[in-house]
């Protein structure tokens, strides 16, 4: 998946129709399907938000696929607008199927041209499919976007959990993805001009183990969740 730039080969194209059950089945190791998490990121960039005073009108799910997270940042407080963006025309095809509410919209990512509109991007698993050149890239296309002042929940699959590989290692579309380790992540962030306001860790125990998930929110900056958000901002130039 390399989302920024002219017209790209998009790779998902091929996983379209089928994203859900290739998806499944890496998690299925972990005994969860794909809403278990989800939900779990919707719930944590929703306490985020709450934590810094955020209530966006509008949201780019950046690299949205099929649209699987639209309708749980839609429920969002304040939530007005989803755009979804992406390189695959497959893969947009059945997210316009599939997510038919009026607030939500999708694009190929090389015709999507607003600037410094909506309020808070969100991606999820992306990055680790963007080649490494050209991900400061995808970086700045976010940042385009993005209002003076607007937050970007980046989350990623955490390489240093070896439940995350091992799933990684089950999903056709994962298994030669390259993943960011969170030092790598914070690096990049930065270097694209936004300011981290903070990591934090999620998706410590599989269903074997759920009676330790309550256990997890005073685990967040522990680094061996299989998924980490960092929450980032874009800065305010004042002249």
């Amino acid at each position: 998946m390399n989302l920024p730039g002219p017209k790209p080969m998009p790779e998902f194209d091929s996983f379209a129709e089928n994203y859900d059950d290739a998806l499944a089945q890496g998690l299925s190791v972990t005994g969860e399907d794909k809403e278990f998490f989800a939900c779990g990121r919707i719930d944590w960039l929703a306490r985020c938000l709450h934590r810094y005073g955020t209530t966006p009108a509008s949201i780019l799910d950046y690299g949205c696929g099929t649209g699987a997270s639209v309708l749980g940042l839609l429920q969002l407080p304040g939530v007005q607008r989803v755009v979804g963006v992406d390189v695959s025309p497959r893969s947009l095809a059945v997210a316009r199927r599939l997510q038919r509410s009026p607030q939500a919209e999708f694009h190929l990512s090389h015709e999507f041209m607003e600037n410094a509109t909506l309020d808070v991007a969100f991606s999820n698993g992306v990055f680790h499919h963007i080649p490494v050149a050209a991900r400061a890239e995808a970086v700045a296309f976010v940042s385009r976007t993005l209002r003076p002042g607007g937050l970007f929940a980046f989350w990623e699959n955490n390489p240093w959990n070896p439940g995350t590989r091992w799933v990684m290692s089950r999903i056709p579309f994962d298994r030669v993805a390259r993943t960011l380790s969170p030092p790598k992540a914070l690096k990049l962030l930065r270097a694209g001009g936004f300011e981290v306001l903070r990591i934090d860790f999620r998706f410590y125990f599989p269903r074997l183990l759920a009676w330790f998930r309550p256990l997890e929110n005073a685990l967040v900056k522990l680094p061996f969740g299989a998924q980490y958000q960092v929450l980032c901002r874009k800065p305010i130039v004042c002249d």
